[in-house]
């Protein structure tokens, strides 16, 4: 997409000090129109004018992700909000959550995980793609370390099958996709450097900083990743990017053991 005017659907982005709010001020200062979604009016409002304070264009929208009728619902009034075009759906919106070892772990939190970090991906890709086929936009998926082959997943099973269910879902839709123009990637950071993450496992962890995944899906988003879909990018605490795999496409990374968004 040429950002310019671009118009970017961004979920995940209620709590300040989040990777989401550095992602967005990147896209901003490229010239994209954001449509920032949140869970409630309060967050998503808040969010939005802390970024319109710098003088860009950017609307709040609340929506429960992970209902089918407020997705259904949140499509139509960005529809009206900003048109028939999306030039890209990055799908931020998750949490972390341990379950614990499997033969003691709980359905609830099993669950959630699913519905916080799988279930929202879908539900918003399929509202959104009407919209990403008539831009012939781009998708970005938040997937996790632990979705990746050789990761430590005891007591995060429900997170980390979550994740892996994210880059299938990524898959599957680069796959699908591909005839309408519409790209799909995914990026899988290890723990990235934000508040919440500080504030539960301290400062000497390797921790990803938030400009390099704003930069990374940035770049997936930008016209000079044309020929990338169906990838997965790791992004190591370490700072370095190494090559991963995927479907099609030139630069290849990926991501995490316990990507805590």
């Amino acid at each position: 997409m040429g950002y310019e005017k671009g118009v970017v659907v961004l979920t995940g982005i209620g709590k300040p000090g989040q990777t989401g709010e550095v992602v967005a001020r990147a896209l901003l200062a490229k010239g994209a129109r954001l449509a920032v979604v949140s869970r409630t009016a309060a967050e998503a409002e808040a969010r939005a004018a802390a970024l319109r304070s710098e003088g860009s264009d950017v609307r709040g929208f609340p929506c429960d992700l992970s209902k089918e009728d407020e997705v259904a619902a949140l499509a139509r009034m960005v529809r009206d909000a900003f048109g028939d075009r999306v030039d890209a759906l990055i799908n931020m919106a998750g949490g972390f959550a341990m379950s614990g070892p499997v033969a003691e772990s709980d359905f609830a939190t099993w669950q959630q995980q699913l519905s916080i970090n799988l279930t929202t991906a879908y539900l918003a890709t399929r509202a959104f793609l009407p919209a990403l086929r008539a831009a012939r936009g781009s998708i970005v998926y938040f997937a996790s370390a632990a979705a990746l082959p050789g990761a430590r997943v005891a007591r995060i099973s429900a997170y980390a099958v979550a994740k892996s269910g994210v880059v299938t879902l990524m898959r599957a839709v680069a796959e699908e996709e591909s005839q309408h123009g519409v790209r799909a990637n995914a990026v899988a950071p290890t723990s990235i450097r934000t508040a919440a993450n500080l504030e539960s496992m301290g400062t000497d962890a390797a921790y990803v900083d938030r400009s390099d995944v704003a930069s990374t899906v940035l770049w997936l988003c930008s016209d000079a990743a044309s020929a990338v879909t169906g990838e997965v990018v790791k992004l190591q605490g370490s700072g370095g990017r190494v090559q991963g795999s995927g479907t099609a496409g030139s630069r290849k990374q990926e991501t995490g053991t316990s990507s805590r968004e």
